[in-house]
């Protein structure tokens, strides 16, 4: 039988391949995070309340548990064309949501958004994890997480400058023309080397029952115990981190009266530590340990949480606070996308997109919960909940999760 690891090596130089990753990046993760630092200019906008539009944030966010259907159907049939059609979903979404004149239409943008995002991010790090070795994974990968960062640094802030001058429509109109210019030219990426997980997969009569392909859809291999350990520590880490994210914009606006401009500005000072985070994880997580490194990165942002509220009695203690404990969540996280990307190699992009629909997961909660817990019970409640959800995922991370290399796969 043929597989597509048999092809030959892609014909690209890393540095072309990480530079229109991290362009298309910048892109999908400003139209990730737009909504947080803006939170009640979107919801003024839509003509609803603070915790109304947390829950129309939660339905995208919800929408993420669809990724591993398209994750498993890159293993198979290619990473490019799953990436272009999960930016076709993404700019469909932001079409809908910034012409949308009802709540209903509203919600399918974020539907469409929220899918198309969830896919498009772990399909290009399985993409890119089969250019890279183990050893030096966290490097490649950490550098794409720039865009992260960058995204608050240059799409956040001029997001802001846009809401001022254009309205809230504006930003979302431009981000879709621009999904569209990266759709094209990642038709131009030639296809990746996929490891034999059809093959796998496909084992057994081609009419095979729907609990024969249960198993086999959620089978991860010899190492899965690690796996799906990992992927619940991820999602409570992700929890933790998207409650901060979704309600800072809010805290700030409500106890400090921030602005719209005044909030990207924050929005450019918070994707600095971000900057840094990602810059860390690119030249040290290789060296200490991936586990090693997401642990550091989890203790760091308890530690922020427990210290916030003690923190929050003038603006500038407020806003380091939480780029203290969003730049060791950043670190974190970037961390564990090397971590899991090795886990089950045959099954890489099946392994990072139930990873990133159980993180979504958690996003979807944290949008329920968190502007929530701080309408009701303050910066307090916040920190509290957060840090009770690290708490438990450095727990899972030191019992349960081991950290593969490549000599564990041969």
């Amino acid at each position: 039988m043929t597989t597509r690891a048999q092809e030959p090596p892609i014909d690209i130089s890393l540095p072309r391949l990480l530079g229109l990753g991290m362009g298309t990046r910048l892109l999908v993760d400003t139209a990730m995070q737009i909504f947080a630092p803006f939170l009640t200019i979107f919801a003024a906008g839509l003509g609803v309340d603070v915790v109304t539009m947390g829950r129309l944030i939660s339905v995208r966010t919800a929408s993420g548990v669809l990724a591993p259907l398209l994750g498993s159907l890159a293993d198979r049939h290619g990473y490019r064309k799953i990436m272009r059609l999960s930016l076709l979903l993404a700019i469909g979404g932001l079409l809908c949501i910034g012409s949308g004149q009802t709540l209903g239409m509203v919600v399918v943008g974020m539907i469409l958004l929220g899918f198309g995002i969830s896919s498009f991010v772990p399909v290009l790090h399985a993409y890119l994890s089969t250019r890279l070795p183990y050893a030096v994974r966290a490097r490649g990968l950490g550098m794409l997480e720039y865009s992260w960062a960058l995204a608050g640094i240059v799409g956040l802030y001029s997001a802001g400058q846009l809401i001022e001058a254009l309205g809230w429509r504006g930003p979302l109109f431009i981000l879709a023309s621009a999904l569209a210019v990266m759709w094209g030219l990642l038709g131009l990426l030639p296809a990746a080397r996929v490891p034999a997980a059809a093959a796998i997969e496909t084992t057994g009569p081609r009419q095979a029952g729907l609990r024969l392909r249960l198993r086999n859809f959620f089978d991860l291999g010899q190492h899965a115990r690690s796996a799906y350990a990992a992927i619940v520590a991820d999602m409570l880490i992700f929890y933790a981190g998207m409650q901060l994210m979704l309600v800072h914009g809010a805290w700030l606006n409500a106890e400090y009266q921030l602005g719209a401009a005044a909030l990207g500005t924050v929005a450019l000072l918070l994707g600095c530590f971000d900057l840094v985070a990602s810059v860390s994880v690119s030249l040290f997580t290789d060296r200490i340990g991936k586990r090693r490194s997401v642990l550091l990165g989890t203790v760091g942002m308890v530690l922020g949480y427990v210290l916030m509220p003690w923190l929050n009695v003038t603006l500038p203690l407020a806003i380091l606070s939480i780029a203290l404990t969003r730049s060791s969540f950043e670190f974190g996280i970037v961390s564990f996308i090397s971590l899991m990307s090795e886990q089950a190699p045959n099954r890489r992009g099946k392994v990072l997109s139930l990873s990133s629909a159980f993180a979504l997961a958690g996003g979807t909660l944290a949008s329920l919960t968190g502007p929530w817990l701080y309408v009701t019970y303050g910066v307090p409640g916040l920190s509290l909940s957060s840090m009770v959800a690290g708490l438990l995922s450095i727990i899972i991370l030191v019992s349960l999760v081991q950290e593969q290399s490549d000599s564990d796969h041969q």
